[in-house]
């Protein structure tokens, strides 16, 4: 288990330190083929999104003070059941699983990240051990051509050629064997009952926890990733280990030998990467790493919520990516299935960008000085790449003065295709733009430089 964590943004990672790297070579070939990504849409989404409060984090009095300020409604204790009930008028009709992918692919994106299951339990795929999912009878989405929504996504992103990652929650608070109804209500996030006292119950919970992760690594197809939230279920948190390491190795020994598994914060060899969220580490990481983080305010569904712009999410993506990240961007869908409309402009004017540049991101590593006031730099086999990031209203100068150790052949404006005068002096290569024409509001400008 990590010792350190790195105390940054919304939530503390493991400290690249103290990343160990997985023992399978099929595992590490497939971590190199996730870091080529570098751009995962997320999405959070359950039944819980009609009351546009946060996922689950209400139902837990430990976590109240925050996460219960949208539940004004009613007294706390109606809010939460209302919750719970949910599932019983939750009905996306205008869920479009095929319009989905379209648009991400469309956007740039390269894998889907999708909450299978949060911390409240509701399975958002056709499981066997919980009626609280989607395809149940409670539920009105069961009857619909594509009641398995993770079955339904899965298809039509990898139809688009894109990967698919599963989230999911190790806690499972409606079931009753992690907060059994007889015994405290809800106090913390944690187990309400001692597990040295009931250690069947315990060993029930742990069963039910391996059939689901069973059931999403054998009836899916290929799962690229296995992205584990909950870190507090841990062994050295009040006994609350579910033997990861059985389950994992029973996937990859029968079905997919390749599957990378972060268990987040937990450290040891199934935290194949870390993942900060809602924050981008200050330097670069020479570890695999996701930054996870939204593109709204919250991760889930609110009314109010507002949006990055597509310049913001432009700038963001190469703070992540010249840092050696990939980036996970949170979408929350609508309770009727549908993508918020503002939202949904950003990310087209990500994916304007991107068909631009991207060849400039996508498949590349870090490269010192990576990254310096407005400029950012990443390498891919003999093309280094340098990005220079406009002010809102873009402007190019005369000339840029980027760090490059090696000879430099040629300069490429990665827009115009135009190869751009240099002059280099040592690592000092200076570019001369006086002939470059303004594209426009294009966020931020790509050169490729092909060195010795």
């Amino acid at each position: 288990m990590a010792k350190t964590l790195v105390v940054n943004g919304i939530h503390n990672y493991t400290s690249p330190e103290e990343y160990i790297p997985p023992k399978s070579e099929a595992v590490r070939e497939h971590l190199e083929w996730f870091m080529d990504q570098k751009l995962g849409l997320m999405m959070h989404w359950a039944p819980g999104c009609q009351l546009g409060t946060y996922e689950s984090w209400p139902l837990s009095d430990g976590d109240g003070i925050w996460s219960q300020e949208d539940m004004t409604w009613a007294d706390i204790e109606t809010c939460k059941q209302q919750y719970w009930d949910a599932n019983k008028t939750f009905n996306p009709v205008k869920f479009d699983p095929e319009g989905w992918a379209r648009l991400a692919a469309e956007c740039g994106f390269k894998y889907l990240l999708f909450t299978t299951k949060h911390h409240d339990g509701f399975c958002m795929f056709d499981t066997k051990t919980t009626d609280y999912k989607i395809t149940a009878p409670s539920c009105p989405f069961h009857m619909h051509r594509d009641a398995d929504i993770v079955g339904a996504l899965f298809r039509e992103f990898r139809r688009q050629g894109l990967g698919t990652s599963v989230y999911f929650s190790k806690p499972d608070w409606h079931s009753k064997y992690y907060w059994p109804p007889k015994s405290a209500p809800a106090p913390t996030r944690n187990v309400n009952y001692t597990i040295s006292e009931h250690p069947d119950m315990w060993e029930k919970f742990v069963q039910f926890t391996h059939r689901q992760i069973r059931e999403l690594c054998t009836n899916y197809g290929k799962i690229d990733v296995l992205w584990l939230d909950g870190g507090w279920v841990r062994p050295d948190n009040l006994d609350q280990d579910i033997r990861l390491g059985e389950i994992v190795e029973e996937i990859r020994s029968c079905a997919q030998p390749h599957l990378i598994v972060s268990e987040r914060t937990c450290g040891g060899e199934y935290e194949n990467y870390i993942t900060p969220e809602k924050t981008v580490p200050d330097e670069a990481l020479t570890v695999p790493w996701e930054t996870c983080t939204t593109l709204g305010k919250k991760f889930s569904f609110h009314y109010t919520d507002t949006f990055k712009s597509g310049r913001e999410l432009v700038l963001l993506l190469l703070d992540v990516v010249s840092k050696g990240g990939n980036l996970a961007l949170n979408i929350a869908p609508q309770p009727d299935g549908a993508l918020p409309a503002p939202a949904v402009r950003s990310l087209r004017d990500l994916g304007a960008w991107l068909k631009i540049f991207g060849d400039g991101l996508y498949g590349t590593r870090i490269c010192a000085p990576y990254f310096s006031e407005r400029l950012f730099y990443t390498r891919k086999e003999d093309d280094i790449y340098a990005f220079f990031a406009y002010e809102e209203i873009p402007s190019l100068p005369d000339q840029l003065t980027l760090s490059v150790t090696n000879t430099v052949r040629r300069v490429t404006c990665m827009r115009t295709n135009e190869t751009v005068r240099f002059r280099q002096n040592g690592d000092a290569v200076t570019i001369f733009l006086e002939n470059v024409p303004l594209g426009g509001a294009f966020y931020a400008e790509g050169f490729c430089i092909t060195a010795d």
